[in-house]
């Protein structure tokens, strides 16, 4: 069969994509690996309890709920309030006036470094300022500009001081870590302010947090509604879309792509909405002119060295404790870190490298240090039902927690025969320090618990490494990075294929994804 569009990949990006060409009354097919779309922004139920599988919230930035708007999608949004806390010392971010409160919270735990936080404040305020100009208006790719004059007028001043954004976002691109060295001498103090941001994120986005901790917001009914109510209109539009079902060959000359079947698809515009490394390993170049062939070697061999940012593992509880039990201590997203020593001391007794590359594999000595790691690593903790009571049975509470993890370690874990027992310890080991710090009783309390590992990421998303947001920051990206040039991200050195998603701009996410996703359905077709 033959389709003006074929998106393969059938996460966000891809529903976005599919959603908008059938809009614009293009004969579309998506087809999708899993029995559902969604790819991490997912939900799932055990017994009776809702989980958000991927992405546990959504920052809008200007683009989520335009699109919604944009698309006619009718989905009730609740505002999700962020919490931090570090050992006892917990506070909200309601508004960027929180800050102060931040502030305060820091030099009570470090009392003799008020003038290294004065100045670490300072910083955070300023980019904050700079972030609301880059987030203050509605994305205009999901506007109609043509037909509301006075919103196309709105936005004339504001592109000078957006220009002006970007420039200093540029400017700031360098890893928080480093950055904030030459401001904060305090290792541990450091850590307490980075530690829970992916390795090397640019110093713009990691202090720049505090606005967007006051853009959340979370669908009544979990984060995957998202996903169902993006797939329920691309369907309404006319989009054909196909799960369970892998593509294995994409041969451009012929603009053909083969599924796990064995069917064959024909296209007009293919968009690659999946993982990008896996385009490239099962593309047939046949058929192509030499010079085709060595601008999409180039770019193979780009993609191909790159590695993933920081994976997350992830814990599950089904709690019998009343959601007020954890309301009354913070909101239902919280940032908490047991102790305010950091992790910086312990990579620097033994480092993640070492660790996954010993030989042989000493396994005394990683549980050691996953030991400590648990005391000292940052937690990301989500309460669906403190936002929608209904995602828990009564006086029961639905708990998720992650943390950023190393997958080559996991790997190299689960290649050892240690898998099950890594897991078990962790999780173990979490609910231990959780219930001794910050929630008392909890170990008494739990109904059931589960994990997920970045392999297990890997292996349900497609996604390389068990990335969630894409390229690592380590290392150059071999992506499109700058604003400026985002129309760049979603083209490839390939005729008539596109790609959208986390793994074409850098840094990515859900609100990017989306992004990407509109755009390559436009520039397909000479818009």
């Amino acid at each position: 069969m033959k389709y003006n569009a074929i998106v393969v990949g059938g996460g966000i990006a891809g529903l976005t994509a599919t959603a908008y060409l059938a809009k614009s009354n293009k004969n579309v097919l998506l087809i999708e690996k899993n029995e559902k779309c969604g790819g991490l922004v997912n939900s799932f139920v055990k017994d009776g309890f809702t989980f958000d599988g991927g992405i546990r919230d959504l920052e809008n930035v200007g683009i989520i709920i335009p699109m919604i708007r944009d698309l006619g999608i009718e989905l009730n949004l609740i505002k999700s309030i962020v919490s931090i806390g570090i050992e006892d010392q917990v506070i909200k971010i309601e508004s960027k006036d929180n800050i102060e409160d931040y502030k305060n919270l820091l030099i009570r735990l470090f009392p003799d470094k008020t003038c290294e936080i004065n100045k670490a404040i300072k910083l955070i305020k300023e980019i904050t300022e700079e972030m609301e100009v880059l987030y203050k208006f509605d994305n205009p790719m999901f506007l109609n500009l043509k037909s509301n004059l006075s919103e196309s007028f709105k936005h004339i001043p504001w592109l000078f001081r957006f220009l002006k954004t970007l420039y200093k976002m540029n400017s700031l691109k360098m890893p928080v870590e480093g950055y904030l060295e030459k401001i904060v001498k305090d290792q541990s103090l450091r850590d307490m302010i980075t530690q829970h941001f992916f390795k090397a994120t640019p110093t713009f986005f990691a202090l720049g947090y505090f606005y967007l901790y006051t853009d959340y917001f979370y669908p009544e009914g979990g984060i995957g509604v998202l996903s169902e109510k993006i797939e329920q209109k691309a369907i309404e539009n006319g989009a054909n879309i196909i799960t369970e079902r892998k593509v294995t060959k994409v041969i451009p000359s012929q603009n053909l792509v083969i599924d796990s079947l064995g069917n064959e698809f024909y296209y007009d515009k293919l968009i690659w909405a999946a993982d990008l490394k896996t385009l490239y390993k099962i593309m047939d170049l046949s058929g192509l002119d030499k010079r085709e062939k060595e601008l999409i070697e180039h770019e193979k061999t780009k993609i191909l060295e790159g590695h993933g940012s920081d994976s997350v593992f992830t814990i599950f509880l089904g709690v019998d404790l009343d959601p007020t039990f954890f309301k009354n201590i913070h909101t239902g997203h919280f940032f908490y870190t047991p102790e305010r020593k950091g992790l910086t001391n312990l990579y620097k007794e033994d480092s993640i490298e070492n660790l996954r590359n010993s030989a042989p594999f000493d396994k005394r000595k990683v549980f050691e240090w996953l030991e400590k790691f648990c005391e000292l690593t940052t937690y990301e903790i989500f309460i669906p039902a403190l936002r929608d009571p209904n995602l828990a049975p009564p006086h029961k509470t639905g708990l998720i927690i992650g943390f950023l993890f190393d997958y080559r370690l996991t790997k190299r874990i689960y290649e050892q025969g240690y898998y099950d027992e890594f897991k078990d310890f962790i999780t173990n080991k979490v609910i231990d320090v959780l219930t001794r710090s910050i929630y008392k009783d909890l170990k008494d309390k739990i109904l059931f618990s589960f994990s997920a590992t970045p392999l297990t990421i890997e292996e349900y998303v497609g996604s390389n490494e068990g990335s969630i947001i894409g390229w690592s920051f380590e290392e150059p990206q071999p992506v499109e990075s700058n604003m400026l040039f985002v129309m760049n991200s979603v083209k490839t050195p390939i005729k008539n294929v596109f790609k959208a998603g986390q793994w074409v701009y850098s840094p990515a996410g859900v609100p990017m994804s989306i992004l990407t996703g509109r755009l390559a359905a436009k520039l397909a077709f000479g818009a």
